[in-house]
């Protein structure tokens, strides 16, 4: 099960509750929604300071306005909804996007290493500041769409929901997405594209 398809079985049993006045079931709805709403900021701002900033703001706005969810969609699919207008009010405050090589090279070294051997290491860094690099260089729409779909697992009908598109449109955007990244990970290993024929 998913971290979203998680929070959403908890917030079945923890929402009416809170919306009753049970101030557990509220403390424990945003204890769930934490992990969650900071991933999907993530993805938003690119940034990991900007991501902590969203989502303390989105489980303020969660603990005041939770009377607002009517219900007529998935507490996800709201949730996610809230996420993104607050990770697009931040972008608007700061009206300049981070330096992504910036952002790539301090989550990279922020990576747990696991081995003894300095080149892995540095291997294992380089990799990651890569993929990160590859994320970053989508556009916004497309790194939604990817993250959603190849990291989270939701489906191309979830994925629309929670952006509020077509299903057709969100294949496009994961389309555009795996295929830039597919070409950006060819050009740094040509080799594995001989593996692929194989």
């Amino acid at each position: 099960m998913s971290e979203a398809s998680s929070l959403e079985a908890a917030a079945a049993d923890l929402v009416p509750r809170a919306r009753r006045g049970d101030a557990g079931a509220l403390e424990q709805l945003l204890g769930r929604c934490r992990g969650t709403v900071f991933q999907w900021a993530l993805v938003q701002t690119g940034e990991a300071a900007d991501a902590e900033d969203v989502t303390q703001e989105v489980l303020i706005r969660l603990h005041g306005s939770l009377h607002r969810f009517a219900g007529r969609s998935r507490f996800t699919t709201w949730l996610y909804q809230v996420t993104r207008n607050e990770a697009s009010s931040l972008r608007r405050r700061l009206g300049s996007r981070r330096r992504l090589a910036e952002a790539a090279t301090r989550e990279a070294e922020a990576e747990p290493v696991t081995t003894d051997d300095p080149a892995d290491r540095v291997h294992a860094a380089r990799v990651a500041a890569f993929a990160e690099g590859l994320m970053r260089s989508l556009p916004r729409r497309q790194r939604e769409v990817f993250h959603l779909a190849d990291l989270e697992g939701c489906t191309v009908a979830e994925i629309a929901e929670r952006l509020g598109t077509s299903p057709v449109t969100a294949r496009v955007h994961l389309f555009h997405a795996r295929r830039a990244v597919r070409a950006g990970i060819l050009e740094r290993w040509p080799e594995l594209a001989a593996e692929e024929g194989r």
